[in-house]
């Protein structure tokens, strides 16, 4: 079962989603409660391994609350606002509830938690993965390392440029934790706005990484650590 807590502040929307979650069969709730401010130190917000929170409260916003912590459990957000969406994506929130809330909508963003989750410790079983899950338009997607040329960071979002498909993947993840995700023997950051896979570089022209398809761009703080790895793989 998945250990949940729920916190918004207005007495009968906590209600509901607790009781929303003591009628789902996977779910367990570890705690509720009205504060954020109440649980930042409490040993269940570590053991939970996801949070429905809501986002305008008094004390502290969900969004700020999220941010305050190291390893946030996975965030489903319920909230009256539409306008949060972008930011809650930002804080890689796995889905974004608008009140009200029916229980086949509550049911079907559990059922997303409950497969990413699912798919995120597998993966982790399996030191040799061969591919990452990543959100885009609101589904779970699977990218198989050996497809992904290279990914470029833009300002809200992170662009996928694969060998499989002309189009990109596009993602609202942050470039730097999906850097933490991938395979170190593979991939290498070489621009503030761009991580590349080694075995997919066609050629290298100046500060230009050139692909099958596309190019990325080489700074110079990264220019010598991959020119370092770029030697080491040729013959």
């Amino acid at each position: 079962m998945i250990k949940c807590i729920a916190i918004d502040d207005e007495p009968p929307a906590l209600e509901l989603m607790c009781s929303y979650i003591n009628r789902t069969p996977f779910l367990n709730l570890l705690k509720a409660s009205n504060s954020a401010l109440d649980l930042m130190e409490d040993d269940l917000l570590r053991e939970a391994e996801l949070l429905f929170i809501d986002i305008e409260m008094p004390d502290i916003s969900g969004l700020s609350f999220i941010k305050s912590l190291k390893n946030p459990p996975k965030i489903i957000f319920t909230t009256a606002y539409d306008q949060y969406a972008v930011e809650s994506y930002k804080v890689e929130a796995l889905d974004y509830l608008l009140k009200p809330i029916s229980y086949e909508e509550f049911l079907s963003s559990a059922h997303k938690a409950k497969e990413f989750l699912h798919m995120s410790q597998s993966s982790e079983k399996n030191s040799e993965a061969e591919f990452i899950f990543v959100r885009s338009e609101y589904k779970l997607v699977k990218l198989r390392f050996e497809d992904i040329l290279f990914i470029e960071g833009l300002k809200d979002y992170v662009k996928f440029h694969l060998s499989s498909t002309k189009k990109p993947v596009h993602s609202l993840i942050n470039l730097k934790k999906l850097e933490e995700k991938l395979p170190a023997s593979l991939f290498m950051r070489t621009h503030r706005s761009y991580i590349v896979n080694l075995k997919k570089i066609e050629s290298v022209e100046r500060r230009i990484i050139h692909f099958e398809t596309g190019k990325a761009r080489l700074s110079e703080n990264n220019r010598e650590d991959f020119l370092e790895r770029i030697n080491s793989l040729h013959v």
